[in-house]
């Protein structure tokens, strides 16, 4: 079941749905959404000599990506091609019972603009800033304003509250993040590390 404007105000006062700071109550909490807004941290992704990138080599990963601050009211170009990771400025703590789905606004989507490649899940017991993966798939520039509403969290109440949720018991990998955070893939089981 999909949280309505009701429900998700009811979980906030509540207390076990965070989403801070909202501002704007009327503006951001959307009919069956919550808008989040842009950050002011950026990692954007260096043309380097680097031939490839092993995912499994966090120092390759590292040296691929340059962290740019923008103050809010100044303007972040993304440029036609471009893949940057963003942030958002809220942090939120997902309850065990729920899981958040992170969706572009529709006015950025008719302007190129998409703010997940892939990671568009936050899981239930995550707690943190939501990492952004900003691409503009059109022809022309787009500023974007930190502060801006960026994306939407849809919540979706599960049968029963995860047993086994996202963080620090799990040693999962982004519990806690502040700002945009570059891939930790190397830290997987598979390629030796521990999750």
């Amino acid at each position: 079941m999909i949280l309505s404007d009701s429900d998700i105000l009811a979980r906030l006062a509540e207390g076990d749905l965070v989403v801070d700071p909202i501002d704007d109550v009327d503006m951001q909490v959307q009919p069956a959404s919550v808008d989040l807004r842009l950050g002011t941290e950026f990692l954007e992704f260096q043309r380097t000599n680097i031939s490839c990138i092993h995912p499994n080599r966090e120092s390759e990963v590292s040296e691929y990506v340059r962290e740019t601050h923008v103050p809010e009211g100044d303007d972040f170009i993304l440029h036609p091609g471009d893949f940057v990771l963003g942030t958002t400025k809220e942090r939120v703590e997902i309850p065990a019972d729920l899981l958040a789905t992170v969706e572009g606004r529709s006015s950025l989507g008719r302007l190129a603009v998409v703010i997940h490649a892939t990671a568009g899940i936050v899981d239930p017991g995550y707690e943190g800033q939501i990492t952004l993966e900003l691409s503009n798939l059109g022809t022309a520039p787009v500023a974007l304003t930190p502060g801006m509403r960026i994306s939407q969290l849809v919540f979706t109440e599960m049968k029963s509250p995860a047993d086994r949720p996202y963080g620090v018991e799990r040693g999962s990998k982004y519990q806690g993040q502040r700002g945009p955070q570059a891939s930790r893939l190397s830290s997987d089981p598979e390629f030796g590390g521990g999750e």
